[in-house]
C-alpha cells in the first residue's frame, strides 16, 4: 500500500525532526530520546507499516490490546510498551509481553507484577506514573507518595524501577505542559540522590502528540506519540 507506507514515512520523518530540534534547542542529544509509537487506534497491517520506518518501539493503552497486537505481530521485532493503567488480574499476560510497563501506581500492583515476575524467571522493568497535574481523571500517584512506593519496590528484586511517567494538564496549553514536564524532572532529579542502586531514575517518559517538544526540552527520554503519526491517513 504505497500510500500508507508514503504517509507514515513523512509522518516519522517530521516527528522525528521536530524531536531532535527540540533537543538541540537545550544542548541535549537527539539520540537520547526514545518514540514510542502509540498504536491503540490503528490495526495491527497499520502498525506493523509504522515499524518498518524503523519505529520499533510500539505503546498500548489498553493491556488486551498489547496482547491481541504483539500475538498479530509476532514475527516483527518489536519493543512493546503498556502506557495505560494496569489491573492486577490483567498483570500475567502483560508481563509476558510488555519490555516496560509505564504505569506502576501503588504497591499491591508492584507486589502483583513482582509474583509474576517470579514464577516467571525474569525481571520486568517498569515507571512509575505520576499525576504531576493532580488532575483527578488521571491515574497515578500523588508526587509526595512516589518516595514511599519506591522504598516499597525497593525490596522486590525482581520489578526494576527505569523511571517516571506522567501526562500534562488537558488544558493550558504548552507552558502548563512544560510546567508539568519541569516538575516531574525536578522530582526525579530529588529522588535520584537518595534512591539505592536497585532504583534506577535515568527514563522520564512524558511527551505526546501535542506537547511532546515541550517534554524533549524538559528532558523526556521517551515521547509517547500517536495521533501525529497517523495523520493524513
Amino acid at each position: 500500500m504505497p500510500h500508507l507506507a508514503e504517509v507514515l514515512e513523512r509522518n516519522v520523518a517530521e516527528i522525528r525532526g521536530r524531536i531532535a530540534d527540540a533537543a538541540r534547542r537545550c544542548g541535549r542529544n537527539p539520540s537520547d530520546v526514545r518514540l514510542v509509537g502509540v498504536t491503540k487506534y490503528v490495526t495491527p497491517e497499520v502498525a506493523q507499516a509504522l515499524v518498518a520506518t524503523g519505529v520499533r518501539d510500539l505503546g498500548e493503552s489498553r493491556p488486551q490490546q498489547l496482547w491481541a497486537k504483539a500475538a498479530a505481530m509476532a514475527e516483527e521485532k518489536v519493543s512493546w510498551h503498556l502506557i495505560g493503567s494496569l489491573q492486577r488480574n490483567k498483570v500475567r499476560r502483560t508481563v509476558e509481553v510488555a519490555k516496560l510497563i509505564h504505569s506502576l501506581d501503588s504497591a499491591r500492583l508492584a507486589d502483583a507484577i513482582h509474583a509474576e515476575a517470579v514464577e516467571a524467571g525474569r525481571s520486568v522493568d517498569a515507571l512509575v506514573e505520576v499525576n504531576i497535574s493532580g488532575d483527578a481523571t488521571k491515574h497515578g500517584v500523588a508526587p509526595d507518595a512516589v518516595r514511599p512506593l519506591m522504598a516499597h519496590v525497593a525490596g522486590l528484586d525482581h520489578l526494576r524501577v527505569r523511571g517516571l511517567m506522567t501526562m500534562s494538564h488537558l488544558e493550558g496549553g504548552a507552558e502548563i505542559a512544560r510546567q508539568d514536564f519541569a516538575k516531574l524532572r525536578e522530582l526525579r532529579d530529588r529522588l535520584r540522590v537518595e534512591m539505592p542502586p536497585s532504583i534506577d531514575l535515568t527514563e522520564l517518559s512524558m511527551g505526546m502528540s501535542d506537547d511532546f517538544e515541550q517534554a524533549v526540552q524538559e528532558g523526556a527520554t521517551i515521547v509517547r506519540v500517536g495521533s501525529a503519526l497517523f495523520r493524513g491517513l
